[in-house]
C-alpha cells in the first residue's frame, strides 16, 4: 500500500531553510514534487511510501519547522502555522481507513512535540471545524487569542499555540488540486470578485474553495483547491474563472498547479490558458507512480 502525504510549511523564500526541512523528511520516502511560492512565502512537498514511512518524515518535518517564527511570517496565503496543512492522501479508496490512522498517529506525535494540532476534513469534530478558514481566520494573532480564550480547542497537543511554529491543521483525503488562474489584470479586487462568484460558498461548486490575491508579478490571482478534480475536471474550473472574469473585463491567461494532480483532472484542459511548466509525465500522478 503507498500513501502520500502533502504537508505545507510556511516558508517560501529562504531555500537554506527549505533544504533543511526537505532533509527532515528522511530516506525512506520518495519525494515527487517541492513547490515553493515566494508571493505566498510557502512551499509544498509532495511524498509517497508505505503509512510508517510517510507518518515518520512526516513528524521529522514537524520537528524541522520549529525553526519557523510564525510571528516574523509574512505571505499572501492564510496561514497558523509553520507546518500549516499535513494531509495524508489516499489513492485508492481501499486504503481510506489506513491513510485516516496514520493522519491521527501523526496528529498525536506532532501534538507530543508541542505544536497543537486541529483535526479538519473528515477527520474533525464536525461544524465549522471541517474547514481550514476556520482555522485560520484572523491569523497567528486569532489563533492566540481564541486559543487564549477556550473558543478554540486543539484536537491534539497543548492548549496554546507553539511559541514560533503556531499550530498545525491535519487530515486524511483523496487527492485534490491546488490550482491558481492568473488574470490579464493586477486589479486585486477582480479576482476577489471572482473567487466570491466560483466558490462554493458563492453558489458555485461543491468542494470549490477560492480567494482573490495580488501578485508581486502585477496580476491578479484567483487561488483555488479543487477539492474531487474528478468530478470537477480543471477545464470546468477555468471555463467558470473565464466566465466571472468576462463580467468584469478580464480574461485568465496562465494558470499554475501546486503539486501533483490525478490524471482525470486534465480531462478536456484547454489549450489557450496554459499551466506554466506543466509536463503530465512529472506532474499526473498515475504516471508518477508507474
Amino acid at each position: 500500500m503507498t500513501l502520500l502525504a502533502v504537508p505545507n510549511v510556511s516558508e517560501g523564500r529562504d531555500f537554506a531553510v527549505l533544504d533543511r526541512l526537505q532533509d527532515s523528511l528522511g530516506n525512506e520516502v520518495t519525494l515527487l514534487d517541492r513547490h515553493t511560492d515566494i508571493d505566498h512565502n510557502r512551499a509544498v512537498f509532495t511524498i509517497a511510501g508505505p503509512a510508517h514511512d510517510v507518518g515518520k518524515a512526516l513528524v521529522g518535518l514537524a520537528g524541522a519547522v520549529r525553526e519557523i517564527d510564525m510571528g516574523e511570517w509574512s505571505g499572501l496565503h492564510p496561514a497558523i502555522g509553520a507546518l500549516d496543512v499535513c494531509p495524508v492522501v489516499w489513492l485508492d479508496p481501499g486504503d481510506r481507513d489506513s491513510a485516516e490512522a496514520l493522519a491521527v498517529s501523526v496528529a498525536g506525535q506532532i501534538g507530543e512535540l508541542g505544536i497543537p494540532v486541529f483535526l479538519y476534513g473528515d477527520l474533525a469534530s464536525g461544524g465549522e471545524r471541517r474547514e481550514r478558514s476556520w482555522f485560520r481566520e484572523g491569523g497567528v494573532d486569532a489563533l492566540w487569542q481564541r486559543m487564549s480564550s477556550g473558543e478554540l480547542v486543539p484536537d491534539r497537543g497543548p492548549d496554546r499555540p507553539h511559541p514560533k511554529a503556531g499550530a498545525c491543521l491535519v487530515t486524511a483525503r483523496p487527492p485534490l488540486a491546488a490550482f491558481n488562474v492568473e488574470l490579464d489584470t493586477g486589479d486585486v479586487e477582480v479576482a476577489r470578485a471572482v473567487a466570491a462568484e466560483v466558490r462554493e460558498l458563492g453558489g458555485g461548486p461543491s468542494g470549490l474553495r477560492a480567494i482573490g490575491l495580488a501578485l508581486s508579478t502585477g496580476r491578479a490571482q484567483v487561488s483555488m483547491n479543487v477539492h474531487d478534480p474528478a468530478a470537477l475536471p480543471l477545464a470546468e474550473v477555468v471555463e467558470r474563472v473565464s466566465a466571472g472574469a468576462s463580467r468584469h473585463g478580464a480574461k485568465p491567461i496562465e494558470a499554475e498547479l501546486i503539486g501533483l494532480i490525478p490524471e482525470a483532472a486534465m480531462a478536456g484542459y484547454p489549450q489557450s490558458v496554459p499551466i506554466r511548466d506543466f509536463d503530465p509525465a512529472f506532474h499526473i500522478i498515475e504516471r508518477r507512480l508507474r
